[in-house]
């Protein structure tokens, strides 16, 4: 047994002393300015403990992957869908593909709340709950050939409740691709630096693509280099683009931007995955984390002040002007993906474990993927919460209730205890050179501005707009590597789906079947958003409501189905490691679906708000967000669909986890009654390291291997 060392003893030591040191200023400080810095300690020291012993005990103890099997990428490699994948770009692509729109704009919403319950739900719940997650599907769906969620519940819960699960996902991801792509065509909408940087990505990560598969197989850090390089490039000409006579050009109107966006989608699913979507997240993500790291080293440096409340009235009236409802459960659903996130696991159980070199990458991958999320979460609320709270609450409230001047605004939002004068609020849009920014709801414009404040205070004033500009065309870049790798994965899912009907589609990689199920995965996202494009209150706009519920409620499903494959295995003594946050999920997704769907608060309820706007349709009044009768008809509709939606996901869950405690209860009564899908054993060839950096061990066994060939 290895014992640690006095040097590991004290580092560790110093590293739980800054975590908790973090804590305990953001716990105790109450009437005194707290630092920024102290949050960015907490997360830091919370999220290197929990790696180094939380995921490793997991990985190694309960889970224990193995080095010497092969995965389905080495034994199905195709090139296509299956691609042994260098662990730096394969982790670059996973967290590219799961880091879209959720860390960004949850936790800048949740800022209503204050920033202290956001803060402990983002830390403490990636490290027990959503980087768990992430890692358990991706080890069980590598172990079963990259099966899908949907798939493996089918296969190991049963036809039943796996059906259940089936239709779950798919709907699920279908409007979480919706959702993601109108993000994108709201943020790059009339802005051509945007447009032209985000556009140049393409071609840049193809020349990666074909660079590591065919000119110069391996060199990772040379092609890291060149794309790097080229993107900064990239970044810069965008805006000379939009400052010259070429900017007409890359100034796209919506509607464009949707036929880009299907299109791109499309291809993006079909190619082989080493030429463009590997690369094109791997590429990201350097921008993503480069990004993220220097607000955190800027936090650091400059120390802002936290100016919002550590937990403000909002959080127990439940009437917060940005999104109605109680602290429990809706900051819980309103943050999502940065602490946990369903979408996560169609990624783990889609296009990751097809393309993972060693079981024993998973720890990295997985888990640190999800840390990683979950520091631009906690970077975001950092942002949302050291602007002026006056200034936050006139960029998210909506105008129906703030109205559309800076002194009604003003005087609303003194109103609430949260003091700002017209004349700042004019001065906040002119130093970012945006005629307002009242009502710019949506989290974005909030983290811009957050961002603006911290770079400029490095940088110079002057360079304000710059950077919230910047940010605006950053949050786009993260939105859409979500959305190509979220398409892919519909596709796999729908695969799985036909695959059970049809036997050709079972094979992923099947020409026919690729080409069909992704025109299907495009065309069904692709209406709800051109819908949404051209009515306000219509297609995706429609299903917008219920996009963090169900995303909570599929990450139910995931660990449901961790927890069955658990006791199945033959590790119950473990299956409280998944069985716990599932407890949690499901808690808080039922309770607030149960809330959205039968609350007598219009503002929460979806029938309440229903009967509301038809008693003001049957009295021939318009209510706001309508303008006109139309408008009130839509908003019923809505109002109904979200309702039924809501209600059917969530009795579509209770019956996934209802059959899964039936198929853990008979397992553990009768265990020679269950069957497990898992891939056979096949001894692997290949040699890779677990992590980023090779150990002395990794080293050596791959200087032995070479060794023969040299002689």
């Amino acid at each position: 047994m290895r014992t640690a060392n006095v040097r590991t003893i004290v580092i560790w030591t110093l590293v739980a002393l800054v975590g908790a040191a973090g804590w305990s200023v953001l716990a105790l400080a109450r009437g005194e300015d707290v630092s920024a810095a102290w949050m960015v300690a907490a997360a830091l020291g919370s999220y290197a403990i929990g790696y180094r012993f939380y995921a490793k005990f997991i990985a190694y103890k309960v889970l224990k992957v193995d080095a010497t099997r092969a995965t389905p990428a080495e034994r199905l490699d195709n090139g296509i869908d299956f691609h042994p994948t260098d662990r730096r770009v394969l982790l670059g692509h996973h967290f590219a593909a799961i880091a879209g729109a959720g860390p960004l704009v949850g936790p800048v919403l949740a800022a209503q709340m204050g920033y202290l319950p956001g803060t402990v739900w983002i830390i403490a719940g990636v490290i027990f709950a959503g980087a768990v997650q992430d890692m358990v599907v991706l080890f069980f769906s590598t172990r079963r050939d990259g099966r899908s969620l949907g798939q493996m519940a089918r296969e190991e819960i049963g036809p039943f409740g796996g059906a259940a699960a089936l239709i779950a996902a798919f709907a699920i991801m279908i409007i979480l691709l919706g959702v993601l792509a109108l993000v994108v065509v709201n943020a790059l909408a009339a802005s051509p630096w945007g447009t032209f940087s985000i556009a140049m990505t393409v071609p840049i990560a193809l020349l990666m693509g074909f660079y590591l598969r065919v000119l110069r197989p391996g060199r990772v850090a040379e092609v890291s280099l060149v794309g790097v390089g080229l993107l900064l490039l990239a970044l810069v000409a965008g805006r000379w683009v939009a400052e010259s006579s070429w900017a007409g050009t890359f100034t796209l109107a919506p509607s464009t931007l949707v036929v880009w966006l299907v299109a791109y989608g499309f291809i993006a699913s079909i190619l082989p995955v080493w030429m463009l979507l590997a690369p094109r997240d791997y590429l990201s993500t350097f921008m993503k984390i480069g990004t993220i790291a220097l607000l955190a080293l800027g936090v650091v440096v400059t120390l802002p002040t936290l100016r919002m409340d550590a937990v403000t009235d909002f959080a127990s009236r439940g009437d917060g002007p940005v999104f109605a409802g109680s602290l429990f459960p809706f900051v819980f659903i309103t943050i999502a993906c940065g602490a946990l996130s369903g979408f996560h696991a169609l990624i783990s159980s889609g296009t990751t474990p097809k393309m993972i070199q060693k079981e024993t990458q998973i720890r990295m991958i997985g888990y640190g993927s999800m840390l990683m999320e979950s520091s631009v979460a906690i970077m975001a609320l950092v942002a949302a919460s050291i602007i002026d709270p006056g200034l936050y609450f006139a960029m998210n409230a909506p105008a129906g209730v703030i109205g559309t001047t800076v002194d009604n605004a003003s005087q609303v939002v003194t109103g609430w205890g949260y003091s700002i004068s017209p004349a700042d609020l004019a001065q906040a849009a002119k130093n970012v050179e945006e005629a307002s920014l009242l009502s710019r709801t949506g989290g974005a414009p909030t983290l811009a501005v957050g961002v603006s404040e911290i770079f400029s205070k490095v940088t110079g004033g002057s360079l304000r707009a710059f950077w919230y500009h910047f940010a605006i065309m950053f949050e786009a870049l993260f939105i859409l590597t979500a959305l190509d790798a979220g398409t892919r994965v519909g596709r796999f899912m729908l695969q799985d789906m036909l695959g059970n009907i049809v036997k050709p589609f079972k094979d992923i990689s099947w020409k026919p079947g690729l080409v069909i199920t992704s025109g299907i995965v495009c065309a069904l996202w692709g209406y709800f958003l051109w819908v949404g494009v051209h009515e306000p209150l219509g297609g995706i706009n429609q299903l917008f409501p219920i996009f963090g519920i169900s995303n909570q409620l599929l990450a139910a499903v995931a660990l449901a189905v961790c927890t069955t494959l658990l006791v199945k295995s033959g590790r119950l003594k473990w299956a409280w490691i998944t069985g716990i946050p599932l407890a949690w999920d499901a808690t808080v997704t039922l309770t607030a679906s149960f809330q959205k769907v039968f609350s007598d608060d219009p503002k929460v309820g979806f029938f309440k708000q229903r009967s509301v706007f038809q008693d003001a349709i049957d009295d021939g009044r318009v209510l706001p967000p309508a303008k006109s009768m139309d408008d009130m008809h839509t908003v019923v509709t809505n109002s109904t669909v979200d309702g039924v939606l809501t209600a059917v996901l969530a009795l579509l869950i209770v019956v996934v986890i209802a059959d899964a405690l039936r198929v853990c209860v008979r397992h553990v009564r009768r265990p020679a009654l269950s069957t497990l899908s898992e891939a056979p054993y096949v001894e692997s060839r290949i040699l890779a390291p677990a992590g980023l950096i090779p150990t002395r061990a990794e080293k050596e066994e791959a200087r032995d291997e070479v060794a023969p060939t040299g002689v």
